[in-house]
C-alpha cells in the first residue's frame, strides 16, 4: 500500500486536527529568550538568515553582520528608561560573538 503524505497531527474531539500548538512567530523569527552577563540581564532574539535584510556592525568584533547572515539582536531586559528605550538601543551581534562575549 503506498505511503500517505497526509500530516497527522493531535485529533481534536470534533474530528479536525489541533494546531493550537503552531506559533508562526515563534517558528519564524525564533525563540526570545533572556540570558544573565555580568550581573545584567539581556533579551535575546534570534534572527534567521532568511530575515536578516540589513547590515550591522557587531559589538564584540568590530566586523559587518552582512545582509543574510544567521545572527542575534541583544537589548537590556532591565533598563530603567522602560522597554521602548531598551528596544532601541539593541545591539546585532554575530551568534558567536555574542557567545563567548
Amino acid at each position: 500500500m503506498p505511503r500517505s503524505n497526509r500530516p497527522r497531527g493531535r485529533k481534536t474531539a470534533r474530528g479536525g486536527f489541533d494546531d493550537e500548538g503552531l506559533d508562526v512567530e515563534r517558528l519564524t523569527f525564533g525563540w526570545r529568550h533572556t540570558e544573565s552577563r555580568r550581573g545584567v540581564t539581556y533579551t535575546v532574539q534570534p534572527i534567521s538568515a532568511a530575515n536578516a535584510r540589513k547590515s550591522y556592525v557587531c559589538p564584540g568584533c568590530g566586523r559587518e553582520v552582512l545582509p543574510g547572515v544567521e545572527h542575534v539582536a541583544v537589548w537590556r531586559a532591565d533598563s530603567i528608561f522602560g522597554d521602548d528605550a531598551a528596544l532601541a538601543d539593541r545591539r546585532h551581534w554575530h551568534t558567536h560573538c555574542w557567545k563567548i562575549a
